[in-house]
């Protein structure tokens, strides 16, 4: 008989979500706005400490909104970290702009604070200053804010920080996703927290949240009739999905204790083994644990992490690679890229030795264990 599948990081409802679907049909508030919107924008902006929050169809959407809001348009340059899923880089091709990609550090896995400032020094060598900065907070680690933000600011350049893996994470007492101009969260079907499908805009700034929500809904002037005077989009989240998010956010801090406890229970099993890191922890900050991350010593592991891979998924477990660095595309060919250092690609290196183990919050202990058993099994 087939073992049951093991998923890396399947929905987990909470049980109220159908309390605020019903209320939206009883009300018939199905279309891209409604009390549900409305609520869930103040209560991730109060959960993040934001000033105000715009519920979107995408975290992808998001990052277009804040990118327009700031600006980018043709032939103008964005650095963004190059370890992250295209998600983060694609709305600057939208733009028309130019993308310069920015290696990782191996304390967070994310920007490296190194790269960014002589990407900085090069720009500036070429009078070409970037308009953005795309930070992304991979696996539920925040990048090294701090330092970033003072490299950003310096050249006065507005940080947009992809906080889509890390929401409910915390740097030094504050929320990520709080530490930009703009912040970006996800609520995929995979993320801690999920509406089906759909992201957040957050901001300090409410007239610019004003704007997106107006750039949101087809730009859209006020008028007795359909008139417009500007390029929109049709990214507003529908009061339905709202409502879900509104039913999920209630239990967020529960998944993230859910799922470190997942990781310390896989870091408990499998640490000990000789050539097996596990994503570090900065110290002062606290992670959401979103995925469970290794890398593997290949001078120590024998299999490759596609061999283990291939290997899991014959027990019917799902494990993945982790994200191939963008600079290393074939739809971003020939683009700019900074190195952490001048022989030393981090990303590259993340890629080519990652795995990310299943760690959704509803997984069972005995599932758990039937992953740890296998993966103690192949590592040996």
């Amino acid at each position: 008989m087939e073992k049951s599948r093991i998923f890396l990081s399947s929905p987990h409802m909470s049980g109220n979500e159908q309390q605020y679907i019903n209320e939206a049909f009883e009300t018939n508030w199905i279309a891209p706005l409604g009390p549900n919107v409305d609520n869930f924008e103040k209560n991730i902006a109060d959960y993040a400490g934001s000033k105000g929050a715009a519920a979107v169809s995408a975290g992808t959407a998001a990052i277009h909104l804040a990118l327009e809001l700031l600006g980018v348009g043709k032939g103008d340059r964005v650095f963004c970290s190059s370890f992250t899923f295209i998600a983060s880089a694609n709305p600057i091709i939208y733009q028309g702009a130019e993308p310069v990609f920015i290696d990782s550090e191996p304390e967070t896995w994310n920007m490296s604070p190194s790269a960014l400032e002589r990407a900085f020094d090069g720009a500036q060598k070429e009078g070409k200053i970037p308009k953005a900065v795309i930070v992304v907070n991979l696996y539920g680690q925040s990048a090294k804010m701090d330092e970033i933000m003072e490299i950003c600011n310096r050249y006065k350049v507005p940080v947009v920080e992809d906080a889509a893996e890390s929401l409910g994470s915390i740097y030094k007492g504050k929320k990520s996703g709080t530490f930009g101009k703009f912040g970006i969260y996800s609520f995929n079907g995979n993320k801690i927290i999920t509406t089906s499908g759909g992201g957040m805009l957050i901001s300090d700034d409410e007239e610019a949240l004003r704007e997106a929500r107006f750039l949101a809904t087809q730009a859209r002037d006020s008028a007795p009739h359909y008139q417009h005077s500007q390029v929109g989009y049709n990214y507003r989240m529908s009061n339905i999905l709202a409502g879900i998010g509104l039913a999920q956010l209630e239990v967020l801090d529960e998944r993230v204790a859910a799922r470190r406890t997942i990781f310390n229970r896989y870091l408990e099993a499998l640490g000990s083994i000789e050539g097996v890191h596990f994503m570090p922890e900065r110290e002062g900050t606290k992670s959401n644990r979103w995925l469970t991350t290794l890398t593997l010593d290949p001078g120590i592991i024998k299999k490759s992490p596609y061999e283990i891979i291939d290997d899991m998924a014959v027990e019917n477990i799902e494990a993945r690679a982790l994200w191939k660095p963008l600079h290393l595309q074939p739809v971003f060919e020939g683009v700019k890229f900074y190195s952490h250092e001048d022989n030393k690609v981090v990303s590259e290196k993340l890629f080519a030795t990652g795995l990310c183990l299943p760690s959704g919050s509803n997984m069972l202990k005995e599932d758990q264990y039937r992953v740890i058993d296998k993966l103690f099994t192949v590592l040996k």
